[in-house]
């Protein structure tokens, strides 16, 4: 989801950033959780071509910020890419929160719940980027 609202975001205020999704134990190509897309789809953004992939050295190394939900999360990162320590930031953090609990298999309240979260600290996270030419 943070993808997704991250991308719609940019969109709508006509910036040119780049996001890529992936995940610490994600299994390669599966779609999002019907959940999530229901959500995403409420704030018009769009999850039904997404195909979950794990994190990998290449991800990290195009990466210029790691955004992670929990701390065992940004642990796993870390110790996979030790290079990568500084990149790695808690996404929650941006918003009043520490961590942002993986929704899935949850009720879709939950999912809202987790989606506003991701929402809010996205916003918060891209409005302190430094302006970048289109």
């Amino acid at each position: 989801m943070a993808d997704a609202l991250a991308r719609r975001y940019a969109e709508e205020r006509g910036w040119n950033v780049e996001v890529r999704s992936c995940g610490t134990h994600a299994l390669t190509g599966q779609p999002a959780a019907p959940n999530a897309v229901k959500v995403a789809r409420e704030l018009g953004a769009d999850l039904t071509g997404h195909q979950s992939r794990p994190v990998d050295q290449e991800l990290v190394e195009w990466a210029d910020r790691i955004l992670v939900m929990e701390m065992r999360h940004a642990q796993e990162v870390r110790e996979r890419y030790p290079a990568a320590d500084e990149k790695v930031q808690l996404l929650g953090t941006f918003g009043g929160l520490v961590e942002i609990a993986d929704p899935y298999g949850s009720w879709i309240f939950t999912y809202r719940r987790r989606r506003d979260e991701i929402r809010t600290c996205v916003e918060a996270f891209m409005d302190r980027l430094p302006p970048r030419p289109r």
